[in-house]
């Protein structure tokens, strides 16, 4: 076992920031932790967890119309509404397929703001960001891809996903688990696979191969990647979250070096 959680991404050539902890506090760090980073699709995660709040509050229905003819909001937190990665054409029917969309997350965003009476940014500041205390993040457009801020605050919102405050135990159990099972997709970046898994805002490891995760991490391990070279994944059987954010756009060497450094970080956890 090395002593160096962090040796595989010592082969980055770029500046980088990792957060590793469990529910309570960080267990191992390194990196700028207070540099802004954008988070691209790790913003989904939290737009995700601002849309639960919603439903968990009663402001939202899970199974209201949303997005196209026969889709709902479960559909959009899905990425199973339909929808073409980045605009409003169709590539399959509700719930027919895993089709990854900015786009339905943005018309989530927008649907969202609607049912609650204010923009989703303020939203997203009243019922995430200030509750978690996630200073740092701003929301600048997109709510698929559009946050920037510390991996220490994208950290916080890992470990709000081990021990929920925000939501409900039952909302958190469902919305991290597989929601429409059985779907095949592409995972951007790791290409089709026979069962794309997603919950409510989260990718799934489940059985996917190759994947952005560990070999070590449970496929109980759910969170996100994004294309600004950013991950978050908890990995509830372990009780531990992963924050990576870095200054290079996700590449081959980001895809080579993640499952390395993942399990690294587990083989080094203290418990």
């Amino acid at each position: 076992m090395s002593h160096d959680p962090f040796a595989p991404a010592r082969e980055f050539d770029f500046d980088f920031a990792i957060v590793v902890a469990d529910a309570a506090e960080p267990v191992f760090t390194t990196g700028e932790l207070e540099a802004v980073y954008p988070w691209a699709s790790c913003t989904k995660p939290l737009t995700a967890m601002a849309a639960l709040v919603a439903v968990d509050e009663g402001r939202v229905s899970l199974d209201a119309p949303a997005g196209p003819e026969g889709a709902t909001v479960r559909h959009l937190l899905a990425h199973a509404a339909g929808y073409a990665f980045d605009s409003d054409t169709m590539i399959g029917q509700p719930g027919r397929r895993r089709g990854y969309s900015n786009f339905g997350f943005d018309v989530l965003g927008r649907y969202v703001a609607d049912a609650v009476g204010m923009t989703f940014t303020d939203w997203l500041s009243r019922s995430v960001l200030q509750p978690l205390g996630m200073q740092s993040v701003v929301l600048r457009g997109s709510p698929a891809a559009g946050a920037a801020g510390t991996v220490t605050d994208l950290a916080r919102l890992g470990q709000e996903l081990i021990a929920p405050t925000l939501i409900s135990s039952d909302l958190h159990r469902e919305a991290t688990n597989v929601v429409f099972p059985g779907l095949t997709g592409v995972l951007p970046g790791f290409g089709r696979q026979e069962h794309n898994d997603w919950g409510l805002g989260f990718e799934i490891k489940d059985g996917k191969a190759p994947h952005w995760t560990g070999s070590k991490n449970s496929p109980a391990t759910f969170g996100h990647f994004g294309q600004s070279g950013s991950f978050l994944w908890v990995d509830p059987q372990r009780e531990a979250t992963a924050a990576f954010l870095g200054a290079r756009p996700f590449s081959s060497r980001h895809r080579d070096i993640w499952p390395h450094l993942s399990d690294a970080i587990l083989d080094n956890l203290p418990w």
